[in-house]
C-alpha cells in the first residue's frame, strides 16, 4: 500500500470519513505514528487505526509549519492548542502541506492585526466556513481580555474594517 496518495484511500478508511454532500479527497496520507491525514475540500481528516476519525473544518486551523527534516507538521488550532503530525514519508510531507496551506488561505477572506493594551497583539480574521458562510474570529492569546472595554473598542473596529473592506454589513 502506498504511503502516499493523491485521492486514493483504502476502501475501509474512505467508509470512515464523514464527507459532506459536495466534498471530495484532495491528498491522502499515513503518518508515522499509524494514522492517515487525509485533507478534503471542507475539512482536515485524521483517521486513527480503528478508532473514529476526528474532523477539522479548514476554519478551525489558525496556521501550519512543516519541518521538512524531521517530516513534522505543527498545527495551530483558532483554539490556541496544537498538534503536530510527523509524515511517513517525504512526498506525503510536501504534498500534504502544501494541500493543508492553500485549504487553509482559501477560509481566510481577510484579515487585520491589532495591538491591544498592555501590549498584546491579535489578529481578527473574517473566514469563510464549510458551506461558504462568512463570520469572524479573534485569534490571540488567552491573556487577552475582550471583556476589557478598551479591548473590545479595539477588537469591535478591526472587526468593522474587516467586514467593510469585503463589503459585509457590520
Amino acid at each position: 500500500m502506498a504511503l502516499f496518495s493523491r485521492r486514493r484511500i483504502p476502501a475501509a478508511d474512505r467508509s470512515r470519513l464523514d464527507l459532506h454532500p459536495g466534498d471530495t479527497i484532495l491528498v491522502s496520507t499515513e503518518l508515522a505514528d499509524g494514522r492517515r491525514a487525509v485533507a478534503s475540500r471542507r475539512a482536515l481528516h485524521l483517521l486513527g487505526p480503528d478508532g473514529p476519525v476526528v474532523r477539522h473544518p479548514w476554519s478551525d486551523v489558525d496556521h501550519g509549519s512543516l519541518d521538512a527534516a524531521t517530516r513534522t507538521m505543527t498545527l495551530r488550532w483558532v483554539s490556541g492548542a496544537s498538534e503536530q503530525l510527523t509524515f511517513a514519508g517525504v512526498p506525503g510531507s510536501y504534498a500534504f502541506s502544501q494541500t493543508f496551506r492553500e485549504r487553509v488561505q482559501q477560509s481566510v477572506v481577510h484579515a487585520a492585526s491589532v495591538t491591544l493594551p498592555g501590549d498584546h497583539r491579535a489578529r481578527v480574521v473574517l473566514r469563510r466556513d464549510e458551506d461558504g458562510r462568512m463570520f469572524t474570529q479573534v485569534l490571540g492569546d488567552a491573556s487577552i481580555d475582550l471583556s476589557d472595554p478598551a479591548v473590545a473598542a479595539i477588537v469591535d473596529a478591526a472587526e468593522d474594517e474587516v467586514r467593510d473592506a469585503v463589503g459585509l454589513p457590520r
